[in-house]
Formats: C-alpha cells, sequence, structure tokens
C-alpha cells in the first residue's frame, strides 16, 4: 500500500497536471446521474456493451470483453471495519486490478449481517454517512481511506503481468459538486490519456455514472478521485464539501502488454550487459 507523502504529492501532481491537459485519444464517454438506481442503469448497460460479454472471474486474459466488481462477495474479514487487501481482485478472485492510494488503505463497507455488527455504508467511519451513501447493487460500497484518491493498476488477472485495459466506470454515491469527482487515465507509460468529470445529483443517496472506452487497450492506470475531501470521522458535507463513495466498477479485459520493439532492444542490451559482468566476476584471478 501506498502511504508516504512523496506518494500523496504524486498523486496529487498528477491530478492536478491532467485537469489541465486535454486529452491525446479519441474516446467514447458515458455518464448520467440521478436519485435512484434505475435513473444511470440505461447508461451504465450502454457502456457494458461498448466493452463485451462478461467474463468469469478466472485468472489469464479472455482477450475480449469485460470483468466487473461489485464488492459484495468479499468476505467479511476483508471489509469494515478491516482494510481490503489491495491485491484481493487479483489474487483471491482474479480480476486483474490492484489498488493504490497515498491514504491507510481501501475499505468495502460492511454487510448488515456481519460478525463484528459492524454498520452498513460506512458507518463504522461516522454515523451519519449511512445517510447520505446507498449502493447501487447492494449492499456493499467501496472507498479510499485517509484519501479521496485511489489508484487502479491492471494485470493480467492472477498475475504479475502488467496490463491495459479499453475502457474503464465506477458507478459513485451521492456526487453533489460537478467536477469534484472524475476518473483520470494513463498508459502503460504512464502518459496522460484524459480527464473525464462525473455527473452531479441533487440530494443524499444520489447515483451518478462515469465510464470512459477507447478504441483500443490503452488504460495503464487509473486515478479515481472522490468527491474533495476523505471520508473520516467528524467529516461531514457542509457546502463546498463533497464526499463521495463508489460502488460497482465496469472495465474492458485486461491484456497483457507486450513491450514495443524499442524496449525490446534495450532489454536485450541490459541483459546482455548483465551476462557480460557475470562473466567476468566468474573470471578466476590470476595468482602474482
Amino acid at each position: 500500500m501506498l502511504r508516504s507523502s512523496v506518494v500523496r504529492n504524486a498523486f496529487l501532481a498528477a491530478a492536478a497536471a491532467a485537469a489541465w491537459a486535454a486529452p491525446l485519444h479519441g474516446q467514447l464517454v458515458r455518464s448520467a446521474s440521478g436519485t435512484t438506481a434505475a435513473s444511470i442503469q440505461p447508461t451504465l448497460d450502454l457502456f457494458r456493451l461498448d466493452l463485451g460479454a462478461l467474463n468469469p472471474n478466472v485468472a489469464g486474459s479472455f482477450g475480449s470483453g469485460r470483468r466487473e466488481i461489485n464488492w459484495d462477495g468479499v468476505p467479511d474479514q476483508f471489509a469494515a471495519p478491516n482494510l481490503l487487501p489491495p491485491n484481493f481482485f487479483n489474487v483471491n478472485s482474479p480480476r486483474g486490478v490492484v489498488f493504490g492510494t497515498p491514504g491507510t488503505g481501501v475499505e468495502v463497507s460492511a454487510n448488515a449481517v456481519n460478525p463484528t455488527s459492524t454498520p452498513v455504508e460506512f458507518g463504522n467511519i461516522d454515523p451519519t454517512y449511512p445517510g447520505i451513501f446507498a449502493a447501487f447493487s447492494p449492499q456493499r460500497l467501496f472507498t479510499g481511506i485517509g484519501s479521496n484518491l485511489v489508484a487502479v493498476n491492471f494485470f493480467v488477472p492472477g498475475s504479475t503481468g502488467l496490463a491495459t485495459t479499453r475502457g474503464f466506470g465506477v458507478v459513485f454515491s451521492d456526487v453533489d459538486l460537478a467536477s469534484a469527482t472524475s476518473l483520470i487515465f494513463f498508459d502503460a507509460l504512464d502518459n496522460f490519456l484524459g480527464s473525464f468529470s462525473a455527473p452531479a445529483a441533487v440530494g443524499d443517496q444520489t447515483f451518478s455514472f462515469l465510464g470512459v472506452s477507447f478504441a483500443t487497450a490503452v488504460i495503464g492506470r487509473v486515478l479515481i478521485v472522490s468527491g474533495n475531501t476523505a471520508l473520516a470521522a467528524g467529516v461531514h458535507e457542509v457546502p463546498g464539501l463533497d464526499l463521495v463513495a463508489m460502488d460497482d466498477f465496469v472495465y474492458g479485459e485486461p491484456l497483457a502488454v507486450v513491450p514495443e520493439p524499442a524496449s525490446l532492444l534495450l532489454l536485450g542490451t541490459g541483459l546482455a550487459a548483465l551476462g557480460g559482468l557475470a562473466r567476468r566476476r566468474r573470471r578466476p584471478r590470476r595468482e602474482g
């Protein structure tokens, strides 16, 4: 998990730079908001069609289609009040994503019935939160802890091999301010691809969806900005402050990153140099 102030500054710098840059690739944006889950369902379904058929949660890449995360299958021991292991959805339930944050971790909210009697919808963080958040696909939600920034990194499901995807979307709960919640996209070399804002809705327990797809699998990482402050004890919504939680993630099937010819040449040169160094080290010394 990423925790240092240096990492936090890097996240913030990336978000600030992206906000002022223009998208470098063509893309299709799907977005909607409303007071009920039905308000965003048609737009979410269109985004699913953009990406293709839903694949099972197994290791390896299917080459096309999509994966989804709705948090509801997370075991109680990895849900509130406990943190979710950042690689849970690449190791325990292989879907090819690993999370990072400059905060203390990421958390999935508790079910209504759980062994620790933890309140639902992040009521364990602050008792007012169940009144402002609602689950799109009952009953768990997702958030960063100690930060409103969460990075989604893609891997070939069940492996350490880097991957890219052609689209990524999130269902948000209680987006109150326009431009406060966004998805920022980067390629496999961390080049900026575009920044897109989730639409707001008036009131509490509302829903917003934002999904962006590209013609090819160019996305290597997505930075999610959820509102303008992190969930925390005693932090309540007041004018100018927007607290946002997340629900369903929908994204294109992760595909293995294939090194470009120049990268392969550099890799070969580096391996050859290492081989020569190893041979020199093994050469016996002559006695004088």
